[in-house]
């Protein structure tokens, strides 16, 4: 399935406009006259109509931040309640609506700005998460139509590089201030057991996770990623597989929840988090991960270790050159993976998606970074161990063209020999390409034609060989 825009679900344009844009004010105006169910009312039944109305993209952003105002307004007002009414559910779906039908004539016209489709992917988003945790306030489980569309939100802003574009939304409970963390603010609270929670937590803990919602990321799928996060499947109509599930979606469209530097600043002082909200944090935090929250149980363990950073400096360093290693704290570790703590200098050359060679008393380890938080004690980086021998190897594009370097990964597999896979940077290369790769003790070259990658970070790409 190939995910599109145009799966958004909004509401037909069923007439031209029979509400004057003149009298909006005028009639959000008096609706405020109103007792609160009635005033709600009214302004539900002049935003049902304007959404299915035809406006220009100017007029309808207009309208839509009118709409937005007034939702502030009674937000305010509706704070001494402890539930929502039905009324203002509908209205928060309906602003979602308006929101992706805006999305669309945007997306629809000229090249829009980054800051313009941010705006909007976020406002859609917003509503849409409004509409999750007025329904979880209920009771009542959301429309499944809501995830489908929030994971495409996410999709288009991934594809259109808005995720980390700031948004000022001075709304309450206070959303994250970008489309990731907004996002993500809204996974972690399906994944926090909503319906579990007292009557006054849920709008409590979706502020409380704003700050820190953002530290998540969403990372590419790997089936050999033991590491057991949540799985988001964004073709699906539910927040995140069940543990038990096995994913059957494409691999372009399956993400890992990794949240290793969320759970470290959960600990980190916060004077700006009340003690009921840390209270909240600490008592649901143990649903995010599910009951299996390693597969692979953590030992607690302080010692030293070294780090070589780099496709090219692990190439060399395997070569016995040395190139600079990195001194690092191991602070626990499990057969997936570790958690270090690094100088703060090298935040730099460790992103997320960075390779990485760990230097132990034992034999050395390839590692992917998979998340990364820095404090005061230093960069915190939780690794993934990827299982195999490491060897330096040699890529050419012809036999006398120049030298590209690459890491050979290596697992025997009893009885059927050896896998292979074959780290090179990324977007260097491509599928089909014939390489001529040779290995560091040998003279020979052998023709490899590179397959598609089965692991791809920003920065380098796993890509399995079949070698004789």
């Amino acid at each position: 399935m190939t995910l599109d825009a145009l799966r958004l679900e909004v509401p037909d344009i069923l007439e031209e406009n029979s509400t004057p844009l003149a009298s909006v004010p005028t009639l959000l105006a008096q609706a405020r006259q109103l007792p609160q169910d009635s005033a709600l009312q009214q302004v539900l039944a002049h935003l049902f109509r304007l959404n299915r109305s035809a406006l220009t993209l100017l007029e309808r952003q207009r309208v839509l931040q009118s709409f937005s105002e007034e939702f502030r307004h009674y937000t305010l007002a509706a704070q001494d309640r402890d539930m929502p009414s039905g009324t203002f559910v509908k209205l928060c779906n309906e602003l979602a609506c308006g929101f992706k039908r805006l999305l669309l004539q945007i997306l629809q016209g000229h090249q829009p700005s980054r800051p313009h489709l941010a705006w909007c992917l976020y406002m859609a988003q917003h509503f849409l998460a409004q509409t999750q945790l007025r329904h979880y306030q209920l009771y009542q489980e959301p429309n499944p139509g809501l995830w489908r569309d929030s994971h495409l939100l996410y999709w288009i802003g991934e594809h259109q590089h808005c995720l980390d574009e700031p948004v000022a939304a001075a709304f309450r409970p206070t959303p994250a201030n970008t489309l990731r963390g907004l996002y993500q603010q809204m996974l972690l609270l399906a994944l926090s057991n909503p319906f579990h929670l007292s009557e006054g937590e849920c709008p409590l803990l979706f502020g409380a996770l704003a700050p820190v919602a953002g530290l998540a990321r969403l990372l590419p799928w790997d089936e050999d990623d033991e590491n057991g996060s949540p799985t988001v499947d964004l073709t699906e109509s539910q927040p995140c597989l069940p543990l038990d599930q096995q994913p059957d979606g494409a691999n372009s469209y399956l993400r890992r929840f990794e949240l290793g530097a969320l759970l470290i600043a959960l600990h980190e002082p916060s004077p700006l988090r009340s003690e009921s909200e840390h209270e909240l944090l600490e008592r649901v935090r143990q649903h995010w991960l599910g009951r299996q929250q390693r597969r692979h149980p953590r030992t607690e363990q302080a010692g030293n270790c070294q780090l070589v950073v780099g496709l090219s400096s692990i190439h060399a360093d395997l070569l016995a050159k040395h190139p600079g290693r990195s001194g690092a704290q191991m602070l626990d570790a499990s057969p997936g993976g570790a958690r270090l703590l690094c100088n703060s200098d090298l935040t730099s050359q460790l992103p997320v998606g960075q390779l990485v060679l760990v230097q132990t008393q034992s034999t050395p380890v390839l590692a992917l970074v998979r998340w990364r938080y820095q404090n005061t004690e230093g960069l915190h980086l939780g690794v993934r161990y990827l299982k195999g021998l490491p060897r330096p190897v040699w890529l050419r594009r012809a036999p006398s063209a120049q030298t590209h370097p690459g890491v050979l990964q290596s697992t025997p597999e009893p009885g059927n020999g050896w896998h292979h896979g074959l780290w090179l940077p990324g977007k260097q290369f491509v599928e089909g390409e014939n390489l001529w790769l040779q290995l560091a003790s040998v003279h020979n070259q052998a023709i490899v034609p590179l397959p598609a990658p089965n692991l791809f970070t920003s920065l380098v790409a796993r890509y399995p060989l079949q070698l004789a």
